[in-house]
């Protein structure tokens, strides 16, 4: 029997002291012991594939009883000459091992986005606390707890839970208690009806998709989410508000008589002072109604960046192309189609990055019916840096790719050239950044080049995936 310290690093050294004696999988038996001693660990580190770090530690947080054994029986394996282990999808331990990490992740992800925060006075202290009920499927709250840490580094917050709760009071380390009741959170707080207020002016009626609604937000974390109270209703409504879009007179066939409708920048006034303060989806409204440089007059839209709030890495691009600018979304063209494939090619999950140009409006020149790209000037760039500053701000990301020069002279200085930085790790304000071509530049190349540069732009995203893995 081995007694451990029941989290990642109890486990760590304890298997650590069962290699260096030798003992195979099978002749132990792995029992969870608050109490245990840690093991002296032998001097000599044990040589592992990252990639077992990288899903040891999430499958630790399974709720499986068998996993710390397992965990054991890879390692063995690992290290008595089956180094390519992991690369065998179809053997049993492996796909265990991946089955247990992958759910991790989703839990995790689903915290990430179902944590709902509400404000708590606090006896003796001038700051009030912010605490969040949340029902975990794993035992995640501390795997977890340093997303919390670092995206509300200005709060003091508690996240209970059943299992465990995260305690963080604005410096040193995230602290833990047992876990707890329900009744311990609050139900309500003030900024409740505020949001409320937003969700509702941004649930689009002719979108429903319940399925998919209910995929991507399972019923059971609707209990702790104020906008799902309103879910429901929104959802009976849907019907009669999509008859009543489709059936409104167009603009030249309204009424002259009676009150006048609220103009679309009233209704988007009204979003924004509905919208969370420091949000992207406040910076989005506001950006919706920019016209700083002449670029707003042609374009149909400003296109905003889109992507986890939290996300790691952030791509920025030059400008929204003709696509994008129809479409209201960054990178879904030619050349965002390209990058997709490159990213998925690289390891990248794009659905995790944060997307963005440095200028948010398309410049064009027209030639008959056709709308050609124009390349930026820097005053257009100088009058978008404030959105693409604040969108860095907000999302904080480890690691930013600048695509072509403009979105490097943007972050860079307007001195910086592609080639002289291209494949580099640069480091800005303390972000690390690395310089690269744009895609669109790679469609235009002709044969002879283009797959000589679209390898080279490959191996570029390979250094961010390593990067994100490291």
């Amino acid at each position: 029997m081995v007694a451990f310290n029941p989290d990642f690093a109890g486990w760590q050294a304890a298997a650590r002291s069962q290699l260096a004696a030798g003992r195979r999988p099978e002749s132990l038996w792995w029992t969870p012991d608050p109490t245990a001693a840690t093991p002296a660990n032998p001097d000599q580190p044990i040589p592992v594939p990252r990639r077992f770090m990288e899903l040891a530690r999430p499958a630790s947080c399974h709720r499986a009883s068998d996993r710390w054994a397992l965990l054991y029986a890879v390692l063995w394996r690992l290290t008595h000459g089956e180094r390519h282990l992991l690369q065998l999808a179809g053997d049993p331990q492996t796909a265990r091992l991946h089955t247990y990490a992958k759910a991790v992740r989703r839990d995790v992800h689903k915290m990430k986005a179902f944590v709902r925060f509400r404000e708590v006075a606090e006896p003796g202290h001038d700051e009030p606390r912010y605490v969040a009920w949340f029902e975990p499927d794993h035992h995640i709250v501390g795997y977890a707890s340093g997303f919390f840490r670092r995206r509300f580094a200005n709060m003091r917050w508690s996240i209970l839970t059943p299992d465990r709760c995260a305690h963080w009071d604005g410096h040193g380390e995230v602290w833990f208690t047992p876990g707890t009741i329900r009744s311990a959170a609050p139900d309500a707080d003030e900024m409740e009806t505020a949001w409320q207020t937003y969700y509702r002016h941004i649930f689009n009626p002719a979108r429903v998709k319940l399925a998919a609604m209910r995929a991507e937000m399972p019923q059971k974390y609707w209990k702790n989410l104020p906008e799902a109270r309103l879910i429901p209703e929104l959802v009976r409504q849907a019907d009669r508000q999509v008859a009543t879009m489709t059936d409104a007179p167009r603009a030249e066939q309204a009424p002259r008589c009676g009150p006048r409708p609220p103009t679309p920048d009233a209704a988007r006034h009204r979003a924004i002072e509905a919208a969370p303060a420091d949000s992207l989806a406040r910076l989005s409204l506001q950006a919706a109604g920019c016209r700083d440089c002449a670029l707003a007059g042609p374009a149909t839209r400003t296109v905003f960046g889109e992507g986890p709030s939290d996300a790691r890495l952030m791509i920025v691009g030059e400008q929204p192309g003709d696509r994008e600018d129809l479409a209201g979304r960054p990178f879904v063209g030619p050349a965002g189609q390209l990058l997709d494939r490159v990213l998925a090619e690289a390891g990248i999950d794009r659905s995790g990055t944060y997307v963005t140009n440095a200028v948010k409006h398309f410049k064009y020149r027209p030639v008959g019916k056709t709308r050609l790209h124009a390349r930026p000037d820097a005053a257009e760039i100088r009058a978008c840096w404030p959105w693409l500053d604040a969108e860095i701000r907000l999302v904080d990301p480890e690691f930013i790719v600048c695509l072509g020069a403009t979105a490097t002279g943007a972050l860079l200085g307007g001195k910086a050239g592609v080639h002289q930085n291209r494949g580099r790790w640069l480091t800005r304000a303390g972000r690390q950044i690395l310089v690269t071509v744009h895609p669109a530049w790679l469609l235009r190349l002709p044969d002879s080049h283009a797959a000589g540069e679209r390898a080279a732009f490959a191996a570029d995203l390979s250094r961010v995936a390593n990067a994100l893995a490291a």
